[in-house]
């Protein structure tokens, strides 16, 4: 029921789509509706349909850490009509976290585009001394401290594991499910800090219920003009970006792969879509499919290394 609505939907605001065409693209994400991830699918699901000519209809496929979507569209025919729109853990953290994991992202998957970066941003409770990354850091040498995660081996949990290797600071990992109730436990003082996507903590910054301390980026945040990246405090290695990006069934012809490359392009560069997502603290990142293959690759070594140094385990 609710697919064959957002198809009326599209349908309706989509003028040259006719009820004729038959074709569809479906936009596969692994998390329920509602996350962030799903947020960027139907923040560009209308402009996508507009794009290719055919209607984009969103199914999640949520469970067992992204290997049900993973299996769904690397079975799915390949004419580019089944995409995935992941975050980095599915496919740059599961292969090192689940040794027996049931798909190779870098094998089994073609590369089509980026689509958001999601830099990681350190906030800690209102009371917390701690107004950049060098206080932090400092703080942490004198003191036990403790920082929530959504989980074992999450890019918050590893955006950790990056300030303790660049600096030696005492950090505490507190694993939790989800981001949710880690972030309501740094705002009620239990816990002393978190790093997580800013989509999901520009509100509770922009209400006071939790402090901005540092950037795991190169460049500061447009949203957050006035918080310092660690690097520019000198402390080297703490980069971390939970980016989101579309794949596709790794026999996709080439020509099908470039066509919605260039779909998504447009569709990032359209600036009602930019804005929304801009908004939201999501950064709009077109890529060529090759760029995108390189950053997977990268991130899936960077990533790697400290799971294996460490030897984080799942939960």
């Amino acid at each position: 029921m609710a697919l064959s609505l957002l198809g009326t939907v599209l349908l309706a605001t989509t003028p040259h789509l006719s009820v004729a065409q038959t074709k569809t693209t479906k936009l596969i994400v692994a998390f329920p509706p509602g996350g962030p991830v799903d947020f960027v699918a139907r923040s560009i699901s209308e402009a996508l349909s507009k794009e290719l000519g055919q209607l984009v209809i969103i199914e999640n496929k949520a469970g067992a850490n992204g290997a049900i979507a993973a299996d769904y569209v690397i079975k799915s025919p390949p004419d580019g009509n089944t995409l995935w729109l992941t975050s980095v853990g599915a496919v740059a953290i599961n292969p090192s976290l689940y040794p027996k994991l049931s798909y190779n992202p870098q094998k089994d998957l073609a590369p089509v585009s980026l689509v958001v970066n999601n830099v990681e941003l350190l906030v800690v409770n209102p009371k917390n001394p701690a107004n950049n990354p060098a206080e932090f850091v400092a703080n942490a040498k004198k003191q036990r401290t403790t920082m929530a995660s959504s989980g074992a081996g999450s890019v918050p949990h590893l955006a950790m594991e990056q300030v303790a290797d660049a600096t030696g600071a005492n950090l505490v990992h507190v694993p939790y499910k989800g981001a949710a109730p880690a972030i309501t436990d740094v705002m009620a003082g239990h816990v002393d800090g978190f790093f997580g996507d800013i989509p999901g903590l520009i509100n509770n910054v922009k209400a006071g219920k939790l402090k901005p301390v540092g950037l795991a980026a190169k460049e500061r945040h447009p949203l957050l003009p006035d918080v310092k990246t660690f690097e520019e405090m000198g402390i080297k290695g703490v980069d971390s970006d939970n980016w989101y990006a579309i794949f596709t069934s790794k026999n996709t012809p080439p020509a099908d792969i470039e066509r919605i490359n260039k779909a998504i392009a447009r569709v990032l560069a359209d600036d009602a879509v930019k804005t929304r997502l801009s908004n939201s603290g999501a950064q709009p990142a077109a890529s060529t499919p090759q760029q995108l293959s390189e950053l997977l690759a990268k991130d899936t070594a960077k990533w790697e290394r400290i799971i294996r140094s460490k030897n984080i385990q799942p939960e």
